[in-house]
């Protein structure tokens, strides 16, 4: 009897592995779509693009300046950056890499560094490695996931920051 009940439990935590891993994929391909549309966004200056990415309430929080504030201040300074990539003034572009994924189906802390680079034209590229956490929500209206909370700081290189 025992062996019958160790088994039947062995099967169903197996299927609650499988099951897990097969939504934990979903999810992870879902992630990486929404970093993908956000560098797409920061290299083609879509700047309307990149706000649909971000919580309306986000807030940033700056390694950098020691400080954090609305998102939305954030994204009124950027905008100029932004249209000057569009009118092809300015080339930027960002990629992620990923340390930890932490998610389920509706959240996601994401920890990693990304690497921006910009410059004006004819110029040489200007490049930052900024460690981020990232909290993603995802927006019950559309099913979007959003960029609500994002903690960034600058990488050290040469013990410099």
């Amino acid at each position: 009897m025992k062996i019958i009940i160790f088994s039947w439990f062995y099967f169903l935590s197996s299927l609650f592995n499988l099951h897990s891993e097969s939504s934990n994929k979903e999810q992870i391909k879902e992630l990486n779509k929404y970093w993908t549309e956000v560098s797409r966004t920061v290299r083609e200056g879509d700047f309307e693009g990149y706000k649909l990415t971000c919580h309306k309430e986000g807030v940033l929080i700056s390694g950098v300046n020691k400080s954090s504030y609305p998102l939305s201040d954030a994204l009124a300074r950027w905008k100029k950056d932004f249209d000057a990539t569009k009118e092809g003034r300015f080339k930027a572009d960002v990629k992620f890499r990923f340390s930890q994924r932490i998610n389920d189906s509706t959240t996601a802390h994401e920890t990693g560094i990304f690497l921006y680079s910009g410059n004006k034209i004819n110029e040489k590229p200007k490049k930052d490695y900024i460690h981020f956490q990232a909290l993603l929500v995802k927006k019950m209206v559309n099913g979007k996931l959003l960029w609500s909370i994002k903690n960034q700081k600058p990488v050290k290189q040469n013990g410099i920051n």
